[in-house]
């Protein structure tokens, strides 16, 4: 029930934590709480509150604003930006279709689950993560197998042709050189590909580490 009181707690003990004994109130850090709950949490109709410190005028209802050097030294432009903000997101209170990104990580806080249809910043990551997270161990053993089977295979890849550059470059015509280094690339194309097919590699995977087409990769 005392909910609020550790927000304004947490946010306290990180500008005293952020600031250095002897330095100057100006170096003072802007603190974000964000809070995302599970629980009721008050009494209100929104899923998501922004709480900020405003210094309203008792008899005129005037907001005090900073001088214009205060602007200048603090690079902001009103008084609330100096202090800590909260964001309170109440997840369980959510129960509509995500319109904007914010919802559709709350959807997603809520739920377990990200729609194919969402596309807000960094939830194509908590996808892959997800994807992951359901394999079975063997399934992830196999998956990281293959991973580490491309990276080497490109690394291999890079390898091979920096050795045929400097092979080309010891035989001196630049017209065999030319030659020389189109024979050995499809040559090593050619063995790539071999074993990546031997591995069972996707062909549009194979595709992608050797520049060559599907139709191409066939007929190796």
């Amino acid at each position: 029930y005392a909910y609020f009181q550790r927000m304004l707690f947490g946010t306290s003990k990180l500008v005293t934590e952020y600031i250095n004994r002897g330095e100057g109130y100006d170096k003072v850090r802007k603190v974000y709480s964000v809070n995302i709950v599970y629980f009721s949490l008050g009494s209100g109709k929104d899923i998501v509150y922004h709480g900020k410190t405003e210094f309203r005028g008792i008899h005129q209802g005037d907001v005090l604003e900073l001088t214009p050097f205060q602007k200048q030294t603090f690079k902001v432009d009103s008084v609330s930006q100096l202090y800590p903000e909260y964001y309170i997101l109440k997840v369980n209170d959510f129960n509509q279709v995500a319109r904007s990104p914010l919802e559709e990580w709350i959807y997603y806080m809520n739920t377990g689950d990200i729609p194919d249809s969402a596309t807000a910043p960094g939830l194509d990551e908590a996808r892959q993560r997800l994807k992951l997270d359901k394999m079975t161990k063997e399934e992830l053993n196999a998956y990281y197998r293959h991973l580490d089977n491309i990276v080497i295979l490109r690394d291999n890849i890079y390898t091979e042709r920096a050795e045929g550059r400097a092979e080309g470059r010891a035989e001196g015509h630049a017209e065999g050189r030319a030659e020389g280094l189109m024979e050995g690339r499809m040559e090593e194309k050619r063995e790539m590909v071999h074993n990546m097919k031997s591995l069972n590699i996707p062909l549009d995977t194979i595709s992608q580490v050797t520049g060559l087409s599907i139709e191409e990769i066939k007929s190796l």
